[in-house]
């Protein structure tokens, strides 16, 4: 199991929540996206992705743009295009000494959590030209530097319980028309 560990183990049981996973079979730790998720996927326009440095500090990093920019090639791949930015490039350096990563994609407004674990493998531009179409928003400005390329290991849906409603703009805009309108 990727995320319950044997501290994770040792925890549960201290908690007196080990009897509640100890044989679980329910809805988590799926190894291929269905079309629920699929779905879901491309309605973000923005993600988290948590890496690891070499020296053991985990490290997240807000992802974002156009809507859907991170795209189901597959039920076990997703891909997106790297734009440039603040040109740190910590996530990429991580991934480049060690190329696991957790994603969680959030619905504010649902309450949704979507965590998906990967192992990436990051691509020049030109080293597949055919996932570099697909990856590209056609009429988005910003610069692509690389390709990453994620092979899913599992996703789990999260709780509920602790997601605070949060509205982006254009729904608030799409909410209000009808007043405004009126």
């Amino acid at each position: 199991d990727i995320a319950v560990t044997p501290g994770v183990r040792a925890v549960q049981a201290e908690m007196g929540a080990d009897h509640i996973w100890q044989d679980f079979k329910g809805d988590r730790a799926f190894d291929r996206f269905t079309e629920n998720e699929a779905a879901f996927i491309a309605d973000r326009d923005s993600f988290y992705i948590a890496t690891v440095s070499e020296t053991g500090w985990p490290y997240v990093q807000h992802r974002g743009g156009p809507r859907g920019f991170l795209r189901l090639v597959d039920d076990r791949t997703l891909a997106f295009a790297d734009y440039r930015d603040n040109r740190q490039y910590i996530s990429t350096g991580n991934l480049a000494a060690d190329g696991r990563a957790c994603l969680f994609l959030m619905d504010y407004a649902r309450r949704a959590r979507l965590k998906i674990y990967a192992e990436v493998e990051t691509l020049a531009i030109e080293a597949d030209p055919a996932l570099t179409e697909r990856v590209t928003i056609p009429g988005y400005r910003a610069k692509i530097e690389r390709i990453f390329r994620l092979r899913l290991a599992a996703f789990d849906w999260n709780c509920q319980q602790h997601i605070t409603p949060r509205f982006a703009e254009q729904e608030v805009v799409e909410a209000i028309r009808p007043l405004h309108d009126r």
